[in-house]
């Protein structure tokens, strides 16, 4: 990444942080001086909890995966008699996937609707502002993707990530298993074509250098804007390069342009790792023809057959009621939710957001991504799971014992053949 780019992202970061508690502040004037939403503790009426989703924009394919999954964990609340004896009411707004919106929104969920309770966002993009209002308020923030390092570099009590590793940690597990191969199956190039994006960004960085030091020679890297649409010319240049890996940080339909344009110009590394987007199911195999999914390499947080307490029921009640199989940013945001109700169950109030802060801080929750438990910072301190295509369905290869399938080296697009 180039110098500038990193700085412009870390001034957007501040700008929008600075934003966020501003407007918070607002916002806070309004909700009895920003201790928490409106329930009271001894009330029948439902218990409502508040989020804001990209459910159109630039990130709306996870946003609706991701409300997708907090229906899910209310629907299954509801039907085993509720939380705390209420039932639970989700409130949701769309933030276009939106930074300014996102800060409007959950200053309206906090100072208007008096929500007892919040559920975060998509990306870190816009996970970063809104979760200073939710500091400003006091009140749990519980995200179910965002794990840019920045988010949890800002001393946050009340923000908790429900994913196993922050992103600068998500690659480690695939790069260093490439740094294992024997030298003669070893890559010795790689390229890292990178979009602008706070989650993106520390997946790819922390990759380059665990594969740099390993001896693998980087002969491509840039960054790209975030409305980017046309990725022949960066394809070029990396097919200049010649690489023997690529290490692609994305998001989804920025995964599925630059596959694309990498197929039409012909560029076939050995190797091919992307962010985000392989996991997103069907989504990401119809986007780029399934033939071509082969080999494709990514990090990924939950497998529909994992061995995990609820995951078959979460997984069975995702087809009753969407079909299919459940995108990663659906069990994510399950996860998200399983994580809320633990700390709330346990300290048996959703009064006092501090106790329920604590507890989380504290305890270890079993979700269907696995156990999951934080630093004092909110960050998640597990590791990631590295996914594979292969014939047309998404395997986990890695680590070794939580494999469905044994790892395959190569990329190989047009089929497995």
């Amino acid at each position: 990444m180039s110098y500038f780019s990193r700085r412009r992202r870390l001034s957007a970061v501040a700008l929008t942080s600075a934003l966020a508690f501003g407007l918070a502040a607002c916002g806070g004037d309004d909700s009895d001086g920003g201790g928490g939403g409106g329930g009271g503790g001894d009330s029948d009426d439902p218990i409502r909890i508040g989020t804001s989703l990209p459910l159109t924009g630039e990130f709306s394919q996870p946003g609706q995966a991701a409300e997708q999954g907090y229906q899910i964990w209310k629907n299954m609340v509801n039907e085993n008699g509720g939380l705390l004896g209420r039932d639970v009411e989700l409130v949701v707004k769309d933030d276009a996937s939106n930074q300014n919106t996102i800060v409007a929104d959950y200053n309206a969920l906090i100072g208007q609707d008096k929500v007892d309770l919040l559920l975060g966002t998509f990306s870190s993009l816009l996970n970063l502002p809104a979760s200073a209002v939710a500091e400003k308020a006091k009140m749990v923030y519980v995200e179910p993707a965002g794990g840019s390092p920045e988010m949890f570099s800002r001393g946050f009590k009340f923000l908790f990530f429900s994913q196993q590793a922050t992103a600068d940690r998500q690659g480690l597990v695939f790069a260093d298993w490439v740094a294992n191969l024997p030298e003669d199956e070893r890559p010795k190039t790689a390229a890292y074509p990178t979009l602008d994006d706070p989650f993106a960004a520390p997946v790819v960085e922390g990759a380059r250098e665990a594969l740099e030091a390993a001896g693998v020679e980087t002969v491509y890297e840039e960054t790209y804007a975030i409305d980017t649409k046309n990725f022949d010319t960066i394809v070029s240049a990396i097919k200049n390069a010649d690489p023997d890996l690529v290490f692609h940080g994305a998001q989804f339909e920025d995964g599925i342009g630059m596959t694309r344009a990498m197929l039409k110009a012909g560029l076939k590394p050995e190797m091919f790792f992307q962010t985000n987007a392989p996991s997103f199911g069907d989504q990401f195999s119809e986007g780029v023809g399934e033939e071509n999914t082969e080999g494709v390499f990514f990090a990924v947080s939950h497998h529909p057959d994992a061995e995990t307490p609820g995951n078959a029921e979460f997984v069975q009640a995702y087809e009753e009621e969407y079909g299919g199989m459940p995108p990663e940013d659906a069990a994510d945001a399950y996860a998200a939710g399983q994580v809320l109700q633990a700390a709330v169950e346990a300290v048996g109030s959703i009064e006092d957001q501090q106790a329920l802060a604590d507890w989380l801080r504290e305890n270890e929750v079993e979700t269907i991504l696995g156990p999951l438990s934080w630093d004092e910072n909110g960050a998640p301190t597990g590791e990631f799971l590295i996914g594979q295509w292969q014939g047309g369905e998404a395997q986990i290869v890695l680590p070794e014992d939580a494999a469905t399938a044994e790892i395959k080296r190569d990329w190989t697009p047009g089929g497995a053949g």
